[in-house]
């Protein structure tokens, strides 16, 4: 099985080194290909307005000076120049939960997510934590092995991904393996004025996770209670019952 490792942290984060880790139970033909700089909050954007160059590091390993979204492209149609397919996507392990309504701002997800355009099976992985705790990088090392071999075993439709995140608690601690839907939750944008050494304004965006939610069963709510959430994310994002209903407003 041929996997393609990639994130949005970039080339040299610790969270890829555990996903290599990970990885390597799978399979012994890994490639990374990953961001050359941090690229988090990059969404499923593409570099169009300036070049991208690519690294190489070692046989199976470059770094990109794009976003992920150019890691998984690159990857799948210019680096892994044999006739061999890509097998599967692993993206991550980010720094930080993937969870609700971040999954709209995510690189690591959006690198999942350009993966399942392309018909690859994809998967995006992601490590809860918080800045004034340790991050239990070993509670993903430890259970994501067997949790990915299951969902490969089980399967999912093409045009879809896993998103999977690991609670912020050591592996002994994790309470289990919850599937759930996607939630909501309130991400205050902190927009920060400030002033540059030469006395112009500037703005520093940042910003805490509310994971106050009404539902007990969604990711964001079963995340914080402990446990390993896995989400089923499909990219066709119509709302078809509005489509329904919206239907009969222009019927003839």
């Amino acid at each position: 099985m041929r996997i393609l490792l990639t994130n949005d942290d970039g080339i040299n984060a610790p969270g890829l080194k555990v996903l290599e880790s990970i990885a390597r139970t799978l399979s012994d033909d890994i490639w990374i290909v990953a961001p050359e700089q941090e690229q988090s909050g990059a969404s499923h954007s593409l570099t169009l307005h300036v070049p991208v160059r690519v690294r190489p590091i070692s046989k199976r390993r470059f770094a990109v000076s794009g976003t992920p979204t150019d890691c998984v492209l690159l990857a799948s149609q210019r680096i892994i120049s044999d006739k061999k397919k890509i097998d599967l996507v692993l993206s991550g392990i980010n720094r930080g939960s993937n969870v609700g309504d971040d999954v709209t701002y995510s690189g690591t997800v959006a690198a999942a997510m350009e993966a399942a355009l392309l018909d690859i099976p994809a998967i995006a992985l992601s490590q809860m934590c918080f800045d004034d705790q340790p991050i239990y990088w070993q509670t993903g090392d430890t259970h994501a092995p067997g949790i990915i071999k299951k969902l490969l075993k089980a399967g999912w439709p093409k045009g879809g991904l896993i998103n999977l995140n690991f609670p912020a608690c050591p592996p002994r601690e994790v309470k289990g393996v919850s599937v759930s839907p996607q939630g909501k939750r309130m991400v205050s944008v902190g927009l920060t004025l400030r002033k540059d050494p030469r006395g112009r304004p500037y703005y520093w965006l940042g910003g805490d996770r509310d994971n106050t939610t009404e539902s007990k069963e969604v990711d964001v709510a079963r995340l914080s209670a402990g446990y390993i959430t896995v989400t089923p994310i499909q990219m066709d994002m119509t709302d078809y019952p509005t489509v329904k209903r919206i239907k009969k407003i222009f019927s003839v």
